[in-house]
C-alpha cells in the first residue's frame, strides 16, 4: 500500500522530509524537462499515422502498427519486449457507403455516411421513408404502426451544456450502439445517427454498436451533424423524404492479434508492477491519431523518460500496447485473464485514451485509501497545470484488472476538442498538438514516479 506523504510530513525529521519532497520535486521537473526537450512522442506518432495508418482489429494495417510498436520499443535498452496472443474480431467496411435523400421538393442529395462496426450491409439498395426521433420514449411511442418498412433517424445531439464533453458524449451515444436493436423490434429497415459530436461539420463519426437481444439485423450508420440538421429540417418540409442506402460491410470470422508488451524489471519489488498504456487499434478512418495514437506513444514515451534520466524504478513498470479497444476490448480482457490465472500481482495501473490535448489532472479508480494516498501528490505536480486528483473513470483497456486491490486511473486532457476528432476522418496527425503531447506524456511519467517511489 501507499506511504502516506502526510504522515511523512507529521512525523519525519524536517530536514529528511524537506530533502525527501526536494528530491521528489526535483525528478518530476527533469522529468518535465526530458519530455518537452527530448521527446520522440510526436515523431513516433508521426511515424504510426504516416507510415500505417487507420488499423482496425484484424486488419493488414493492425499488424503492420503491432510490428511498428515492437520496433519502436526496441529503440530503447527495456528489460523485455514480447506479444501477447489475442482472438480479435475482424469486420470490415468494404467499398464506400453510399446514402441518398430524395423528395418532391430535392431529386437527390448525397449525404457523407459511415456504417458503424459490426454493421451489417444492405444486400443491395435498401429504399424506404425516414422517420426522426430523438428520445427512446418518442421511439415507441410512434410504435410498429409508424416505423415499420422505415429507416428510423435519431436526432438527439450532445448537450452543449455538459463542460465535460464525455459527460456529453454519454448523454447520446446510446442512440448509436442500441439504435439497431431497438428499431428492429419495431419493423425499422435501417438506422441512421446523429454523429458524436459538438462540431458543426460534414464529417461523420463512426463507432461501435450491437445486435444484442435483436431478432434481427438492420443496418446502421452515422451521418454528420451538418447533414442530420439539413435532413430534419427536411423533414419538417416533407415527411415522405426518402433513403436509399447501400452497405457492403460485413463480419468475417475471428483471428488473431496480439497485444504489444515491454517493461523495465523492478529493482525491489520486481513481481509487483505498475501498468501503463493504451490502445494500438483504431477505427478504419482518419489515422487514429489522438484515439489513440496519442497514448501510445505516450506510453511508450514513459519508458524512455526513465531510461534517460536513470530512474531505476523499485517496482516493474509494463508498457501495454493493446488491440481491439474499440470493438471488442479483447486485449484488455485477455491481458486481465493472463494476470489472474499467473498470479501476477498488479498495484497500479493508468491509462491514457482521451487524446493528444493538454492534460489537466487524473481520474482515480481505487478504494478511499488509495485516492487519499494519491492526492497528496497534487502539490507536487500543480506547478505543472495538472489541477485535480480526484474520483472517477480509468479506462476500458484497464478495467478488466480491477479487481478491488489495484489502483486504477485515467490521464485527463482537455476534452473540449477530442469529440471534434472522435472516429472521424479527420482524426489525423496533423491535428495533434506536439508540446500538448508531450505534456501527456510527462504527467504521466511523474505520476508513475511518485508511485513507485511511496508505495511499498
Amino acid at each position: 500500500m501507499f506511504k502516506s506523504f502526510f504522515i511523512l510530513i507529521l512525523f519525519s525529521p524536517i530536514f529528511s522530509l524537506s530533502q525527501e519532497v526536494l528530491e521528489d520535486s526535483t525528478m518530476v521537473r527533469n522529468i518535465f524537462n526530458e519530455a518537452l526537450t527530448n521527446g520522440e512522442c510526436h515523431e513516433n506518432l508521426k511515424e504510426l499515422c504516416k507510415g500505417v495508418g487507420h488499423r482496425i482489429s484484424g486488419s493488414d494495417a493492425s499488424y503492420k502498427a503491432i510490428a511498428w510498436g515492437q520496433n519502436v520499443l526496441k529503440r530503447y535498452p527495456l528489460d523485455s519486449i514480447y506479444l501477447q496472443e489475442i482472438l480479435v474480431p475482424h469486420w470490415v467496411r468494404g467499398s464506400k457507403e453510399r446514402l441518398d435523400f430524395s423528395s418532391k421538393e430535392i431529386k437527390l442529395y448525397q449525404s457523407k455516411c459511415l456504417a458503424y462496426g459490426g454493421s451489417v450491409g444492405t444486400n443491395g439498395v435498401l429504399t424506404g421513408n425516414i422517420v426522426e426521433v430523438k428520445s427512446w420514449d418518442e421511439l415507441d411511442e410512434l410504435g410498429e404502426n409508424i416505423i415499420k418498412g422505415k429507416f428510423v433517424f435519431y436526432n438527439r445531439p450532445m448537450n452543449p451544456t455538459r463542460l465535460s464533453t464525455f459527460h456529453a458524449y454519454g448523454g447520446c451515444v446510446d442512440q448509436r450502439y442500441w439504435g439497431a436493436v431497438r428499431a428492429s423490434k419495431l419493423g425499422a429497415i435501417g438506422v441512421l445517427v446523429r454523429s458524436m459530436t459538438l462540431k458543426q461539420d460534414l464529417n461523420p463519426h463512426t463507432g461501435s454498436m450491437t445486435y444484442e437481444g435483436a431478432d434481427l439485423k438492420i443496418p446502421s450508420v452515422a451521418i454528420s451533424t451538418v447533414d442530420a440538421h439539413n435532413l430534419s429540417e427536411q423533414l419538417k418540409k416533407d415527411k415522405q423524404t426518402e433513403a436509399k442506402m447501400k452497405l457492403e460491410c460485413k463480419t468475417l470470422p475471428d483471428t488473431v492479434s496480439y497485444n504489444v508488451i515491454a517493461e523495465i524489471k523492478g529493482s525491489e519489488f520486481p513481481d509487483k508492477i505498475i501498468v501503463v498504456g493504451g490502445h494500438l487499434d483504431s477505427w478504419d478512418v482518419g489515422e487514429g491519431a489522438h484515439d489513440d495514437g496519442a497514448g501510445i506513444v505516450q506510453s511508450i514515451e514513459v519508458l524512455k523518460i526513465f531510461k534517460n534520466l536513470g530512474i531505476q524504478p523499485k517496482h516493474t513498470i509494463r508498457c501495454i500496447l493493446y488491440m481491439n479497444e474499440e470493438n471488442g476490448n479483447r486485449g484488455g480482457k485477455t491481458y486481465a485473464e493472463m494476470v489472474k490465472k499467473k498470479g501476477e500481482e498488479h498495484i497500479f495501473a493508468i491509462e491514457t485514451d482521451r487524446g493528444g490535448f493538454t492534460p489537466k489532472g487524473f481520474t482515480v479508480d481505487g478504494t478511499p485509501e488509495q485516492l487519499t494516498s494519491l492526492q497528496q501528490f497534487e502539490s507536487l505536480l500543480e506547478p505543472y497545470d495538472l489541477f485535480f486528483i480526484k474520483k472517477g473513470y480509468s479506462g476500458v483497456d484497464i478495467g478488466p484488472l480491477k479487481d478491488g486491490k489495484i489502483c486504477l486511473v485515467g490521464l485527463v486532457p482537455d476534452s473540449q476538442r477530442y469529440f471534434d476528432f472522435h472516429h472521424a476522418p479527420s482524426d489525423i496527425f496533423e491535428n495533434v498538438n506536439k508540446r500538448e503531447l508531450e505534456l501527456g506524456a510527462a504527467s504521466l511519467a511523474s505520476l508513475i514516479y511518485l508511485v513507485d517511489t511511496h508505495w511499498d
